[in-house]
């Protein structure tokens, strides 16, 4: 099968709704479902050969992180993403080592929104849900958080779908940049 190329610029607002919502959006909906399958298994395994190929840090990210790390706080990474994927990116990214905790779905259980990953990260951290904040860029994500009664900032500079509202979520706020994460995590260990 023959596919149209898709730009950037159109997929970007699907990725953090994963590979079926990319394939949703660049196909013709004509394309019978079993054809659809084998895409997403092909596009699963690419993306699993070249996990990090073309994968950047948003602008400001690195030293968003590295200021979280001098104030003494811990950070980690709870995704719907499966294992197959997470781990090796991380290790690419040199996040690893890094992180306080890495939590992905997979095989542990109920995928975000579900409170269920929240806590369960929580608990590798070894900190209280109260005593974190969930950044996310879907709506998904600030549920989860708001469940696992976490304070939460919805990320503006993440993968927002055309359509999304994020002012409507309930996030503890909202950030333009990982700029603003790193001054809003400062100025809420200053109250």
């Amino acid at each position: 099968m023959v596919c149209a190329a898709v730009t950037t610029d159109a997929i970007k607002p699907f990725i953090s709704s994963w590979c079926r919502a990319m394939i949703n959006k660049s196909l013709n909906k004509s394309v019978p479902e079993g054809q659809r399958a084998e895409i997403l298994e092909t596009m699963l395994d690419l993306y699993q050969d070249n996990i990090a190929e073309h994968t950047a840090f948003f602008k400001g990210m690195s030293d968003t992180l590295d200021a979280i790390e001098a104030q003494g706080l811990k950070w980690g990474v709870v995704t719907n993403k499966q294992e197959r994927f997470t781990n090796p990116l991380m290790v690419a990214l040199k996040l690893t080592d890094r992180a306080g905790l890495h939590y992905q779905w997979g095989y542990h259980g109920q995928p975000k929104p579900h409170l269920e990953p929240m806590l369960l990260a929580c608990k590798q951290a070894e900190v209280k849900p109260q005593e974190c904040v969930y950044i996310g860029d879907a709506s998904h994500d600030i549920i989860a958080g708001k469940n696992a009664q976490m304070k939460t900032l919805a990320a503006l500079y993440g993968y927002l779908k055309p359509g999304d509202t994020p002012e409507t979520w309930g996030a503890d706020a909202l950030i333009a940049s990982p700029e603003q994460l790193a001054t809003w995590i400062s100025s809420a260990l200053c109250h």
